[in-house]
């Protein structure tokens, strides 16, 4: 060991900018710790794919919070309600019982009976709407509510099945809804839009995909559930952020600026810089390319992760030269030294914070299927709340949301960054 370079590392400083995330990054989100969600629509919210997507944001983005999500979709549901009753009935035994303080609203699908408009039919749309609206306001006047513009029916990748596609009527009822988040004061998220500019995209760059986004022209796949949480997440004013920390590099030191994260045990190496980090956040769970390409397709084609998912790591003032980034001793990617000062996104990338989030978002859905099997029995009338069964899946859902606040934790991490062909070890 030589002693001028252990004194080097003697030298490294840490200057640590303290996270503001409870302040700064938060202040505007529409949601909060303890709040209570109640997804209400018909069949697309009944998949329980964007509603997951959402709940994986908040579980992955402010792992320390308890908030608590409903889903109150039924498959069939027009603004009078269907299968599952009328719609006073829905709103009374699936929405109010439950207290929420934030309420999402999609309806439409369904209410244009899949043709050409007619006038008695918008009128029965807009009145019922306005109903539900007003129902919600009497009953929880303290709960935030949210519309949501319908999703759109698939006029782009195959023909219009009338003049003007059936997509033309679900954007009439989203003039409707913008009006009346207007007059009765709600928030507002347009889940028609977004899709339908993304799968003109899409169909321009690959057809075969494109029609993978809403494979039966109603329900959208993963891909498009992403795209529509966007938009939800987006109306609400979610954070980016998940990460950020920036190194300054000398010779001989180092210095850091961090956000949201907390960094320490810092060694300026021979070849790089080591150190451990812990962040107080993780990236979204996206699946892998070759599970999901056309989730691959909308993470690299919209702008999803540049909304929702920065995780940045900086290391400005590294000699020229490749390097390899390592955590937790697995070599993660390679980059650049002017890659690595410009920054890059480490949500981006296989880390073991993804892999900790992916698990998390297997855990949501199995959550998600205690909850769907408890509301299946309670609105088919076979029990009520306080029954035998729906009591023990209640409990089992329970546990299923302490599960996941535990596993939603952040861990600390050892971090490399090593030039290539060099030996990892510093002198001493």
């Amino acid at each position: 060991m030589h002693s001028s370079y252990s004194s080097a590392i003697l030298t490294v400083l840490v200057g640590l900018l303290l996270p503001t995330l409870s302040v700064g990054q938060t202040g505007d989100f529409s949601l909060h710790d303890s709040d209570r969600v109640t997804f209400y629509g018909d069949s697309i919210t009944a998949q329980r794919e964007y509603t997951e997507d959402i709940e994986e944001y908040v579980l992955t983005r402010f792992p320390a919070w308890k908030v608590s999500f409903h889903n109150a979709g039924v498959g069939g549901d027009k603004v009078s309600g269907g299968v599952a009753g009328p719609v006073d009935l829905r709103l009374e035994r699936d929405v109010f019982v439950y207290q929420p303080t934030m309420i999402t609203v999609m309806l439409g699908m369904n209410d244009g009976y899949y043709r050409q408009s007619e006038p008695g039919i918008i009128s029965t749309y807009s009145q019922g709407y306005r109903h539900i609206v007003d129902s919600i306001q009497q009953h929880l006047p303290r709960a935030r509510i949210t519309l949501i513009q319908p999703s759109p029916f698939d006029d782009v990748t195959r023909g219009e099945q009338f003049a003007g596609g059936y997509n033309s009527v679900l954007r009439a009822y989203s003039d409707l809804i913008v009006a009346l988040s207007k007059e009765k004061h709600t928030q507002l998220a347009d889940f028609n839009s977004p899709v339908t500019e993304f799968l003109e995209v899409l169909n321009r760059q690959s057809p075969g995909f494109a029609q993978e986004l809403i494979p039966d022209r109603v329900h959208p796949g993963e891909g498009g559930h992403w795209l529509m949480a966007e938009s939800l997440l987006k109306s609400w004013n979610a954070p980016a952020l998940v990460s950020s920390v920036s190194f300054e590099v000398s010779s001989k030191a180092a210095t850091v600026n961090v956000n949201n994260a907390t960094v320490g045990d810092v060694h300026r190496t021979k070849t790089g810089l080591r150190w451990t980090e812990t962040e107080r956040a993780l990236p979204l769970p996206f699946p892998p390319a070759e599970v999901d390409p056309v989730v691959a397709l909308v993470v690299k084609l919209s702008d999803i992760v540049v909304a929702l998912d920065r995780e940045t790591l900086q290391l400005r003032g590294l000699s020229d030269g490749t390097y390899d980034l390592l955590i937790d001793d697995r070599k993660v990617s390679e980059f650049s030294a002017n890659q690595l000062g410009v920054g890059v996104n480490l949500a981006t990338l296989d880390t073991p914070m993804q892999q900790q989030a992916r698990l998390l978002a297997s855990e949501v859905k199995a959550r998600n299927a205690i909850e769907s099997a408890r509301f299946d029995i309670v609105y088919t009338s076979k029990e009520t709340v306080s029954g035998k069964t729906a009591m023990n899946l209640a409990n089992a859902m329970s546990a299923a949301e302490t599960r996941l606040r535990a596993d939603a934790q952040p861990h600390p991490h050892r971090f490399e960054v090593n030039l290539k062909n060099h030996s990892t070890s510093p002198e001493m």
